[in-house]
């Protein structure tokens, strides 16, 4: 569980990472948090031979290497947020191990979707498969050319239910993202991948019947988060029954969004979103940032 808050992002001088400390840095100023800019390096040992202890001067310069990128990523925040309290650690780690020891103390962990360097492969990597995997705290991965634009600055946020447990932990953060930017929430939920993966001819009796399947589907979507519309009762909540594949169906569901959030695997349509051609799909070709969040550990 977080016991520290403050929005993490990792920095490593990319553009992708560029653009998540914009991102983050918004975030924290939306919650009321400080932004921790976070970077790693690790000395090549496998260059020297066993017993042989690296020169200082590798480890200064390296360090001096990840402050200068730091302070460039404290740059790009307080332009973005002038007065934004900004903090950062930069430690002798693997990327992987640094970002998953902070996940268990933070509300939010930040990614770039690719990277340079010790931050490299954030998303298609090593990196992303044990941060994304195995965060304790949500994960939120930014593309390289997300911006905040004026169609997107006050759009809504999307989440992808499906009536799983963790798809349930996904709407409750989906609705907390929600209130705190002041934005509508928009719940996404596809039926027809839900019943079957291939056409079949009983689906095509039940296209004749679409609005009461959608009635019947939207009734049972307005029931799971009927809890939290009471918690915040201020987010205007939109809710879609879509006939199409999850990843297609957020795409064009959230093209305006600030946000897109989901579950890190749920059931139906939306089985295999992390792991999975699903979760690969959405994280690269999703136009917004998207949020995984994972279920609380034991």
């Amino acid at each position: 569980m977080a016991t520290e808050n403050s929005v993490v992002v990792a920095v490593d001088g990319s553009k992708a990472s560029q653009a998540a400390v914009r991102w983050a840095a918004n975030t924290a100023n939306k919650r009321g948090l400080p932004l921790r800019l976070v970077t790693s390096f690790t000395i090549p040992r496998y260059l020297f031979s066993e017993g042989m202890t690296p020169p200082q001067e590798l480890f200064d310069d390296l360090e001096a290497q990840a402050k200068e990128t730091i302070e460039e990523a404290r740059g790009i925040a307080q332009e973005v947020v002038p007065d934004l309290h900004i903090e950062e650690t930069i430690a002798e780690s693997s990327p992987v191990d640094l970002l998953l020891r902070l996940s268990e103390e933070v509300p939010l962990i930040v990614m770039g979707s690719r990277g340079l360097g010790n931050l490299s492969g954030i998303i298609m990597g090593s990196v992303s498969a044990g941060v994304v995997s195995h965060a304790s705290s949500p994960v939120v991965v930014v593309r390289e050319d997300a911006e905040v634009t004026e169609k997107n600055k006050y759009g809504p946020v999307v989440v992808g239910v499906d009536g799983s447990d963790i798809s349930a932990k996904a709407t409750a953060e989906a609705f907390k993202e929600a209130d705190t930017r002041g934005a509508k929430l928009r719940a996404v939920h596809t039926w027809l991948d839900s019943q079957s993966s291939s056409p079949l001819p009983g689906v095509v009796e039940v296209q004749h019947d679409w609005e009461s399947i959608e009635k019947e589907q939207k009734a049972q979507v307005e029931k799971l988060l009927e809890p939290h519309r009471k918690e915040f009762p201020d987010v205007e909540v939109e809710v879609l029954i879509v006939r199409n594949s999850p990843v297609r169906a957020l795409e064009q569901n959230s093209k305006d969004a600030q946000l897109v959030v989901l579950g890190s695997h749920g059931r139906g349509g939306f089985r295999g979103m992390l792991l999975g051609s699903t979760s690969r799909a959405l994280l690269q070709s999703a136009s917004v940032p998207v949020e995984i969040v994972r279920p609380t550990k034991d």
